[in-house]
């Protein structure tokens, strides 16, 4: 089926949080008819929909990096826009814990850095100051970051598309685009049932936005590879032994942030996550495995080289991935009286690395332009919570170069 003769001024591809924080930005700024081109059958299916939900408040981000300065800005107008809309949600602060003397010496770097990036209310904590907090918390020396939040990043992006389609905007799903052509100045998405017809496009693909870019003619110049994020939860009867949310000092050499604990907006407390290498993009269980992706992994010359970097990082997160004990050992660092029968099974996530020919994984949000296009091939945490601002710079970015 064709799309007729209608040609939106700007297609979106992807409806995660930061597709939908793009597509309703660029239509409070009416910059034409602007369309978001999804391939499940509802919006946020995959990294935003398997989020924890934390507000993060910035501490970790190298000061002056698009992380630090996103975050800081969509922090604020994320905290505004739940307010306005009146959108569950808690600034509940969380707990840096310091378990040695050696992971002291991190903290008080995190505690600068977050000076550095503008967090208000930053405050050390002794061991029994931790347990003032957190009573079931074991740790040497602690940090009290007051901006963090915990929200449903699920109903945040279902009120952006809400808002999108009031301001005329249209959503298609169930759109899977195969293949991109050009038409003259007509940029062509072609799926399975349709062609969408554009000007402009925005690809905000997640998981395969390194694939969406290729199509369009756009070397990305690096591979997304996929980490799946296990969790457990805690069994209802325990979650006295969390009051909110309860990080490690994380290991200055790996890009993730190590086993913690989440109290959830909707209720529930999550532990975890490891950060395991999936064998499919959404490879939201170990069973889940594509030959395609993992040809395309083996064939990637960074691949080896980031495997031959981190391997025995990379090793002891499968120890925790496939011996429960194992990951049970790490939580206890931070709550010792926790025990194996306190927790049971947690849907996982799966987060879309970007990973350069070097072998180094992109810390840094990427994203890189075409001819008439923007692709956002780096956006991992703290996405969600600097949506609105990155929805916000990429308009900002399309009206001053497209021509529409």
């Amino acid at each position: 089926m064709d799309n007729g003769s209608e040609i939106f001024d700007i297609a979106v591809i992807g409806g995660g949080i930061v597709g939908m924080a793009v597509a309703l930005s660029l239509s409070n700024l009416c910059l034409g008819k602007i369309v978001v081109v999804e391939k499940e059958d509802s919006l946020s299916k995959h990294q935003t929909g398997h989020n924890s939900g934390v507000i993060h408040s910035g501490l970790y981000y190298k000061p002056g990096s698009l992380k630090a300065l996103n975050c800081k800005k969509g922090r604020d107008m994320l905290y505004s826009f739940l307010e306005k809309e009146n959108i569950p949600h808690e600034r509940c602060g969380k707990l840096v814990v310091a378990t040695n003397e050696e992971e002291i010496l991190y903290l008080m770097k995190l505690m600068e850095r977050g000076k550095e990036n503008g967090l208000k209310g930053l405050k050390l904590l002794n061991e029994s100051e931790i347990r003032d907090y957190e009573p079931h918390v074991s740790g040497v020396k602690g940090m009290l970051v007051p901006e963090t939040g915990i929200v449903d990043y699920k109903v945040v992006t279902e009120k952006f598309g809400e808002l999108f389609e009031k301001n005329g905007g249209v959503i298609m799903f169930n759109s899977k685009v195969k293949k991109i052509s050009r038409n003259g100045k007509e940029i062509i998405l072609h799926t399975p049932d349709n062609e969408i017809k554009c000007k402009s496009l925005i690809n905000c693909g997640g998981l395969f936005s390194d694939r969406i870019s290729k199509l369009s003619g756009v070397d990305p110049k690096l591979k997304i590879i996929p980490f799946r994020g296990e969790y457990y939860e805690i069994k209802e009867e325990y979650h006295h032994l969390v009051e909110n949310l309860i990080y490690p000092v994380p290991d200055p050499k790996f890009p993730f942030l190590g086993v913690h604990f989440t109290r959830m907006i909707g209720g529930g407390v999550e532990a975890g996550p490891n950060a395991v290498m999936a064998m499919k993009r959404e490879g939201y269980t170990k069973l889940h495995i594509s030959i395609r992706d993992m040809i395309d992994f083996a064939f990637y010359p960074g691949f080896w080289r980031m495997a031959k970097k981190h391997w025995k990082i990379s090793l002891d997160e499968y120890k925790r991935s496939f011996f429960k004990p194992v990951f049970v050992k790490s939580l206890q660092k931070l709550i010792p009286e926790l025990k194996s029968k306190h927790l049971k099974k947690s849907p996982a996530g799966v987060r879309a690395q970007a990973l350069e020919p070097d072998g180094f994984l992109v810390d840094d949000f990427r994203i890189i332009e075409g001819d008439n296009m923007i692709h956002v091939l780096n956006a991992p945490s703290p996405a969600a919570t600097a949506s609105l601002a990155i929805g916000e710079s990429i308009s900002e970015l399309a009206k001053k170069n497209f021509r529409c």
